[in-house]
């Protein structure tokens, strides 16, 4: 069964309109596939969406995740470690969509994607009802090659924007942006922090002021009191390592119950 009757940027779209319409911020929930293990990963998705998550981005693990702190790099050996590849990352998107009618985005890096084939992937996103790409590696300027393949397809290409990115950069690149912007909260790897940066809530609204697309912050996003503080300021938020933590001290039987309260409590937090 192929998934097409909705495009990605159209569930992107509508994902953050609904959050929008119950005014709350939407969540975003990052898990990477195959951690803890391969049989886990359907469940824990599934989890996630229970709690009330929006968008779910799925981690194709790589070896080399240079944007991304300990806490996922661990967690990118663990999957590798199962044999878990891209295929199967877009297996599990598909299965989700399919069941759930999910918005689903592939976050990885670049060099899977290539080795992968630009074509075929975009085209194994289409039917498997992939909504975006997120690849932290490839800067917007030199994502034409890929952009002419998944814009074709309907999958949105989303970029990070961090707050050392300058105004004219801004203004360059937002207008052709995809789905959503993906702002990051500060500079370097993800991972939970304690509290979040000044700086956020002024990138924010530079941001807003070149583009009418949906904003969403991650990196160091973890507690509900972050999401609180947010609230009103983004119209999403994305959770990785928390997510991930939440899963990894979690006792094999507990795990879903684990994700699906943190999911939530991070909902209820982004609740207006």
């Amino acid at each position: 069964m192929t998934v097409t009757a909705v495009t990605g940027a159209q569930r992107i779209t509508r994902a953050f309109a609904r959050a929008r319409d119950e005014g709350r911020t939407a969540i975003v929930i990052y898990l990477t596939v195959g951690y803890p293990d391969r049989a886990a990963t359907p469940g824990l998705l599934r989890a996630a969406l229970d709690g009330g998550a929006d968008l779910i981005e799925l981690g194709v693990p790589f070896s080399d995740p240079m944007a991304d702190g300990t806490t996922i790099q661990r967690a990118s050996e663990v999957a590798l470690r199962a044999g878990i590849r891209l295929d199967d990352c877009i297996a599990e998107a598909r299965a989700l969509v399919a069941e759930r009618d999910a918005t689903v985005l592939l976050m990885g890096y670049m060099n899977p994607f290539l080795r992968y084939g630009r074509e075929r992937l975009a085209a194994a996103c289409r039917v498997s009802g992939v909504s975006g790409i997120i690849v932290p590696d490839l800067p917007a300027e030199e994502s034409r090659e890929l952009d002419d393949v998944l814009i074709p397809a309907d999958v949105a290409r989303i970029d990070l924007y961090a707050p050392t990115t300058p105004d004219d950069r801004l203004a360059r690149l937002l207008p052709s942006a995809r789905g959503f912007v993906y702002c990051v909260s500060l500079t370097g790897v993800t991972g939970a922090r304690s509290g979040l940066s000044e700086e956020v809530a002024p990138f924010i609204e530079r941001v807003r002021a070149r583009t009418s697309l949906p904003v969403a912050v991650g990196f160091g996003i973890s507690r509900p009191e972050h999401v609180r503080a947010l609230r009103g300021i983004v119209d999403g938020v994305v959770i990785g390592s928390a997510a991930i933590d939440a899963v990894g001290r979690a006792a094999p039987h507990d795990r879903e119950r684990a994700l699906r309260e943190l999911v939530s409590s991070l909902r209820e937090a982004g609740a207006r």
